[in-house]
């Protein structure tokens, strides 16, 4: 019997938002149709052929939900309600993501979306000798609030490939990584993150698990309307494949007071213009180099 990981949902279709992108070259710039899609971390978990859920507020269904690959093969992704359930809005060649949105079924907070190159592939950036440039409007996010562009080394289709169980893939987003390597994911390589989990004492919505997923990170853009930062994370592992690659320990996760024992560099070397001494570089107001009030070109 082969057990069929992170499957696709039936119960609500599945439509990227379009997101209109460009590749410019010294003789001019051509338009690429690209779409964004939502992390399948936010979406609705839920037994195959049922409406049942495999996940509530922070906890599994036990009975659906015995062991890693059996609640893989149970388990489906829905779709994504983008605007309505998750404040997230396209036009043409920008998207909004909205902190709150109040849905018909319940409040969501905050959201991830990717890039895609095709309806099944994620966008893979190779920048070497390259700009990547983009708009931004922060003028809304308060201190403590990060709105965050950033590389991470996913597998283009989600792990599909990889892992033989999963079925959903970069259609419905999965197979995120980064340095911190995550223990908050659901699903890490085709399998079920249930393993000795615990539901967050401060998060209604998250646990962590035994397992992480972990990559190396770029933070091109962490900001809110007072300060910005940009770091580089490393990592000491790759997949054999490339992509993640699943820390299965606290010490290879970097977890609690293993935090500088972990195969990735969750600090990370950042360069923030105040603390370099440049107090007058980014902030609210006409004073400042760059002002949040407005949208800026980066």
């Amino acid at each position: 019997m082969t057990a069929i990981a992170q499957q696709a949902g039936s119960n609500t279709a599945e439509t990227h938002p379009s997101l209109t992108t460009q590749s410019c070259t010294s003789s001019g710039c051509t338009d690429d149709d690209t779409s964004i899609v939502l992390d399948a971390n936010w979406r609705w978990l839920y037994e195959v052929g049922t409406s049942t859920n495999c996940y509530t507020g922070n906890s599994w269904d036990e009975a659906i939900c015995s062991d890693p690959e059996t609640c893989a093969s149970n388990c489906a992704l829905g779709g994504a309600d983008y605007t309505g359930t998750y404040g997230i809005t396209a036009d043409t060649d920008s998207f909004t993501l909205k902190l709150v949105t109040e849905g018909a079924y319940s409040t969501n907070i905050g959201s991830r979306v990717y890039v895609m190159e095709s309806d099944d592939t994620y966008k893979a950036y190779k920048l070497l000798n390259q700009e990547f440039t983009f708009d931004v409007d922060v003028s809304n996010l308060d201190c403590g609030l990060n709105g965050a562009l950033y590389f991470v080394d996913m597998d283009t289709d989600g792990g599909m490939s990889r892992f033989s169980g999963n079925a959903a893939g970069a259609k419905y987003g999965t197979g995120y990584c980064d340095a911190q390597c995550p223990q908050d994911l659901k699903f890490i390589s085709g399998e079920a993150n249930i393993l000795n989990w615990t539901a967050s004492a401060t998060d209604s919505n998250s646990g962590t698990g035994e397992y992480g997923s972990c990559c190396a990170e770029m933070d091109i853009w962490e900001s809110n309307s007072i300060s910005n930062v940009y770091t580089s994370h490393p990592c000491s592992v790759t997949s054999s494949a490339g992509g993640s690659y699943r820390c299965e320990s606290e010490t290879e996760c970097g977890s609690g007071e293993s935090r500088y024992d972990g195969v990735c560099d969750k600090d990370g070397c950042d360069f923030n213009p105040y603390r370099m001494g440049n107090q007058t570089f980014f902030g609210p107001g006409s004073d400042y180099t760059i002002d949040t009030t407005k949208s800026s070109l980066l």
